[in-house]
């Protein structure tokens, strides 16, 4: 049973009271063991969130705060694994429109020149994780928080979001339904948040990495959406906040698996 072990530790300094929204912990692993702390501590004084789920099994926690230093902290360990998820018609449907950082339809013109768009969907995940992954550098600093998938094949670089929402928009634009998934991802190097694309092969969702960061094998789920309007890790609402410190972790028990891009895999 694989056995992995998570955390991310948060400092924001609030500097004008505010409504916060943070999405660190893991989505539900049915069939799998996990055990998990998560506390919010205001100026040393612990402070109770609500725990809201969103239609993906996103976790949502909410909290309001007055100014002050707010410490979070969130350790899980993930004992085994989940099913693979399966794809349901909605999914099908709406994971095909362009989304706010994933404007699939800017790319058809492109993407129909660039694969062939009869290629089976299993083969265009494969061509187009290699294609990104071969044109984009991995640069931090190269992007910015509003910059789309458009931005990034323009800048030729940027850090694991600007992959997932290039290799999204791109699978949307060839009829393969995609969305990103916000990770923890043991191995990760630089170690982080991290962010992959997820696509439909045979009703069935499978994980896609362009960076090649970190094994797919070992990723576990956090939050999913359309692209990363929905699963940022945290959102501020009405205030003001200065995130000083995020400090993240990911390890699995024993080695880490080789993986090789060819492969279909799917988060479990």
């Amino acid at each position: 049973m694989q056995k992995r072990d998570v955390s991310a530790h948060l400092d924001v300094e609030i500097t004008e009271e505010t409504d916060l929204e943070f999405q660190i912990a893991v989505a539900p692993h049915p069939d799998a063991e996990v055990t998990e702390t998560l506390s919010f501590v205001l100026d040393g004084q612990p402070v109770e969130a609500k725990e809201v789920s969103g239609p993906e099994g996103n976790r949502i926690h909410l909290l309001h705060a007055g100014v002050g230093n707010l410490q979070v902290a969130y350790e899980a360990t993930i004992l085994g694994n989940t099913a693979p998820e399966k794809a349901t018609d909605y999914d099908q449907s709406l994971y095909l429109r362009p989304s706010r950082y994933a404007e699939a339809d800017k790319f058809f013109g492109w993407a129909a020149k660039q694969f062939d768009p009869s290629a089976k969907p299993a083969a265009l995940l494969e061509l187009v994780a290699a294609w990104v992954g071969n044109h984009l550098d991995y640069t931090p600093g190269a992007s910015g928080p509003t910059d789309g998938a458009s931005d990034t094949l323009l800048a030729g670089a940027g850090v694991c979001r600007d992959y997932a929402h290039l290799v999204v928009a791109a699978l949307r634009a060839l009829n393969v339904p995609a969305r990103l998934v916000a990770v923890y991802a043991p191995g990760c190097d630089p170690m982080d948040f991290h962010a992959v694309a997820e696509a439909v092969v045979d009703g069935q969702w499978r994980v896609v990495d362009a960076t090649c960061l970190a094994p797919r094998q070992t990723l576990v789920r956090i939050s999913t959406g359309r692209d990363a309007a929905d699963t940022a890790f945290l959102d501020n609402h009405g205030g003001a906040i200065n995130l000083n410190n995020a400090t993240v972790t990911a390890v699995v028990d024993g080695t880490l698996p080789s993986d090789d891009i060819s492969d279909l895999i799917s988060i479990t």
